[in-house]
């Protein structure tokens, strides 16, 4: 084999053994997991309040904006994390081409706040 195939034999055992535990946990559960049905076990249940009308309501644009945004600004702070890193390295280059990331951010959080996405009142 060349080398390079050889690079990738511990990601694959890696991911073979990460899927037989996530298999033989599956099986283990179901054969070791309690079998009882009752009527008031069956009952759709969720966070101890009894359910209350039509599961079936649809939610406002507004949950999932706010949802969406979230993400969003989420996926960018995952972005700062390799600079964070290696900082050092990048120098005033780096730190430049941050402040203008940076700043596109705090300008797309303004504009969300004029535009009053994050309020769910409305």
């Amino acid at each position: 084999m060349e080398s390079t195939q050889i690079d990738f034999i511990p990601i694959l055992m890696q991911i073979g053994l990460a899927a037989a535990f996530v298999g033989a946990t599956i099986l283990i559960s179901s054969f070791l997991g309690p079998r009882r049905s009752s009527k008031n076990k069956d009952k759709n249940f969720e966070s101890g309040i009894e359910s209350i009308g039509n599961a079936r309501t649809p939610f406002s644009v507004k949950y999932f904006l706010v949802a969406i945004l979230f993400v969003l600004f989420d996926i960018e702070v995952i972005f700062m994390y390799p600079w964070a890193v290696n900082f050092r390295e990048l120098g005033t280059d780096g730190l430049w081409k941050m402040g203008v990331f940076l700043l596109i951010v705090v300008v797309g959080l303004l504009y969300e706040m004029k535009r009053r996405a994050l309020d769910l009142e409305d």
